[in-house]
């Protein structure tokens, strides 16, 4: 059993975690197996988040008077938590992924934004692109207007060579 001194600690760097990321998603993972974890957390990891086991008692505690409270307030059962991260799309899909590879993960809920999600929320989140195949998105049309250019101007110098051969082979410019 710990020592109130390191609960208190303990419920303290869970306060600070929770509150500096904008994501949170609540999760059941009963019956995980120790290599099933291992591999759940290097997904999370991957991700840019963190995955932690807590119980619902601190969990409570911590998430009191926060955008977390609502999702948070009424747990039941072993409970765990994967937060933070730039990307919240890129996290779920992470956990969607695992949960349909073991079936013994599920997910509680979510908080995006401040906004809670439930289980359908949660897999309309996970078929939205992630950040970056946005940022690629953006890219492309940021590009392709420069490209377009660049290929009209191009045809103009390739219409006129192709005129100009023509005209050579069928000897237009034979002097007479």
């Amino acid at each position: 059993m710990k020592v109130k001194s390191k609960k208190i600690s303990g419920l303290k760097q869970l306060e600070k975690d929770i509150s500096a990321s904008p994501t949170m998603f609540i999760c059941a993972f009963e019956g995980l197996k120790v290599e099933e974890d291992f591999e759940l957390r290097k997904r999370v990891m991957a991700a840019g988040a963190q995955y932690r086991v807590v119980q619902n008692r601190m969990a409570r505690l911590a998430a009191k008077d926060t955008l977390y409270e609502p999702a948070l307030g009424k747990l039941r059962g072993m409970t765990s938590i994967a937060f933070g991260g730039d990307d919240p799309v890129s996290l779920v899909k992470a956990l969607v992924a695992y949960g349909k590879e073991h079936a013994v993960f599920q997910f509680k809920a979510g908080v995006v934004e401040g906004r809670v999600l439930d289980l359908d929320g949660l897999n309309e989140l996970a078929k939205l692109p992630g950040r970056l195949e946005l940022h690629a998105k953006v890219l492309f049309l940021i590009q392709s207007p420069a490209q377009r250019l660049v290929s009209v101007l191009n045809g103009v110098g390739r219409n006129l060579a192709v005129v100009i051969n023509q005209a050579v082979e069928q000897g237009k410019f034979a002097a007479e």
